[in-house]
């Protein structure tokens, strides 16, 4: 190898593979991170949907909407027929509803931009919490009072660990609250 090659491998290749590798690891975690451990973290939605009006005011039940909460590990958003059951008959004029309409009748998802997210290598099941009778105001704030829903605390390890260690701090609401599982392979799978 000549030594041309080698002082411009040093010189130039060497430093911008770095500053390429150090820039991709930066732009990752703090994107990342604001979705996940963003608190206030608030996304522009396609349609704007309030939580308060339908949550709070009409006491619409979050099951009602983020279905499978109950039975699986996922609490799903949800899709244009859910919002159809009753807007086929109800508030039919207003903008927004003829955006969720276009939606419905063209079979298109929403593309609803995810508000709460745990990172991919962590591992968390909405229907052991939600049976063991933990509200969702716990982990998500009271989204019954959000015009337009923000990230309200951390996603963090931390956060709920706190909550597996000392869970009558944030679940007095439980009566005989027990203490969740600590070993990594809860979460960590």
């Amino acid at each position: 190898m000549s030594k041309s090659f080698l002082d411009y491998a040093l010189k130039v290749r060497v430093p911008l593979t770095l500053f390429v590798i150090a820039l991709s690891y930066i732009i990752t975690f703090y994107v990342s991170r604001a979705e996940r451990d963003g608190i206030g973290y608030e996304p522009t939605q396609p349609i704007a949907y309030s939580h308060k009006l339908h949550a709070g005011e009409m006491k619409i039940d979050c099951e009602y909407c983020h279905t499978g909460v109950t039975k699986g590990r996922h609490a799903l958003v949800p899709s244009a027929n859910i919002c159809m059951n009753c807007h086929t008959v109800a508030v039919k004029d207003q903008p927004e509803i003829i955006k969720l309409k276009k939606y419905y009748d063209e079979k298109e998802p929403i593309p609803w931009k995810r508000i709460h997210k745990l990172p991919e290598y962590a591992y968390f099941n909405h229907s052991v919490h939600v049976n063991k009778g933990i509200e969702c105001e716990t982990c998500h704030g009271n989204i019954a009072d959000m015009e337009v829903v923000s990230q309200m605390k951390g996603w963090t390890m931390t956060a709920c660990l706190d909550c597996h260690r000392e869970p009558e701090k944030q679940l007095s609401y439980i009566k005989d609250v027990q203490k969740g599982p600590e070993n990594c392979s809860t979460c960590h799978r």
